[in-house]
């Protein structure tokens, strides 16, 4: 009876201390975020508006870029190549089961210094590497955690994404998604119901929201994340259209995976620092003469949905492009940072300009198309239907909820499908 009870009290014991070190996981992933963002928000500030304001300089913005990147260059040269893409930490996570965090502060550093520049990249990839290297910290450090900082470092990166976002189950089903062809037999220690799941994952998001709103409300927040779009009517007209839409997001995730291979190809055949400076003159020149492919694209979502019926179709058509092509050489030439920023923004370009070619300018034919449109795309270029949903929460209605995810799920087919027929082709030439 006795024994009973001493067991009954040590997994009750074990269970608090789980719920405990989620809450301190989340709480410092909710920090974490807040910090990254505010001191993008002052750096940025201080390069891109009080020096521009109070100095004049001759192509002011190709001197940032380039004299920015060929630090960047010279800073990865000596101290590694970082930051790490979130597929690639997580990746190491699964095959390595470690993470190595020795160089944390170089990842800091190397996480913000593309931002500031005003790369065409999000902050998710610096965010990740910096999270996970924590949790494989507490692992080797801390003797509950010993055993599980794979799992720790999946709860910490599902907070981290969730709070960046502003999207609370986007970070949930991210994870979520990578993990399902695992091996269900290992041993975790999140439960394997997806209610358990759910609660555990709730914990650690619930801490890092509280903290980051807590942070931003005392001290100020850093950026203030993608805009929403206001609810719309669906008409008879945008059923119609909705197919044409998942096409345009398709081709422009099919442009996405093209130019990732060349650009990744092209990379290795340039020196380190060239390579840098090389993405710093076209983004410097790219952004002079169109400053909205410049930076993550929130800033820039919102002029474009206040000020849309100012620009021709064909050229959000092609911003939505350069925009894609711009992020992928940003990122394989080492102003390095995560994708689903700059890719939403795309296809709400995209979105945008097919929509008004079709439909005028009528704004809630628009904001359906540009939520199709942006979801094929995501769909195509993470595979992840359930977590592009989520994540598309951030911008659009609930009620374009089953929309968002047909056409996701529909972009991730298509994308299989090409991938598929891609490796078919090139075993056929071998």
């Amino acid at each position: 009876m006795n024994s009973q009870k001493e067991i009954r009290n040590i997994k009750i014991k074990n269970q608090l201390e789980l719920w405990l070190f989620c809450a301190i996981i989340g709480a410092v992933a909710g920090g974490l975020v807040w910090a990254l963002l505010k001191i993008m928000a002052v750096g940025m500030n201080l390069i891109w508006e009080w020096i521009p304001e109070h100095f004049a300089f001759p192509y002011y913005t190709i001197a940032v870029c380039v004299i920015g990147a060929f630090l960047i260059g010279v800073f990865r040269k000596i101290y590694g190549d970082y930051p790490e893409e979130m597929e690639t930490v997580m990746a190491k996570v699964k095959t390595e089961k470690h993470y190595d965090y020795k160089n944390m502060l170089v990842m800091m550093i190397a996480a913000v210094l593309p931002l500031l520049i005003g790369s065409s990249v999000g902050p998710e990839a610096g965010l990740t590497g910096i999270i996970v290297g924590m949790c494989y910290w507490a692992g080797d450090n801390l003797k509950f955690a010993r055993q599980h900082a794979k799992e720790y470092s999946q709860i910490g990166v599902a907070a981290s994404l969730s709070v960046l976002f502003h999207a609370p189950l986007f970070g949930l089903f991210e994870v979520e998604e990578n993990t399902l062809e695992e091996n269900n037999s290992e041993q975790t220690v999140v439960p394997a119901g997806i209610s358990s799941k759910i609660f555990i994952y709730g914990i650690a998001i619930a801490a890092a929201t509280g903290i980051y709103a807590g942070l931003s409300a005392v001290f100020g927040s850093g950026l203030s994340g993608f805009p929403s779009f206001e609810a719309v009517e669906i008409g008879k007209m945008d059923y119609a259209l909705i197919l044409l839409y998942i096409i345009a997001g398709c081709v422009l995730a099919v442009f996405y995976e093209k130019t990732h291979q060349i650009t990744k190809k092209t990379a290795k055949k340039v020196p380190a620092v060239l390579r840098e400076v090389l993405a710093g003159i076209c983004l410097g020149i790219c952004g002079m003469l169109i400053p909205a492919v410049m930076f993550s694209g929130e800033e820039q979502m919102g002029v474009l949905m206040k000020e849309y019926s100012q620009y021709l179709p064909l050229a959000l058509i092609g911003v939505a492009f350069l925009k894609v092509l711009l992020t992928n050489i940003c990122i394989q030439f080492g102003l390095k940072g995560g994708h689903f920023f700059p890719v939403i923004f795309a296809g709400v370009c995209m979105g945008y300009g097919v929509g008004m070619l079709i439909c005028g300018n009528a704004e809630s034919h628009l904001v359906f198309a540009s939520a199709i449109v942006t979801a094929a795309l995501l769909g195509g270029t993470m595979k992840k239907p359930l977590a592009v949903t989520m994540l598309l929460f951030l911008c659009y209605p609930v009620k374009l909820f089953v929309w968002i995810f047909v056409a996701a799920a529909a972009g991730s087919k298509c994308l299989s499908l090409f991938d598929k027929r891609k490796v078919e082709n090139k075993n056929s030439v071998e």
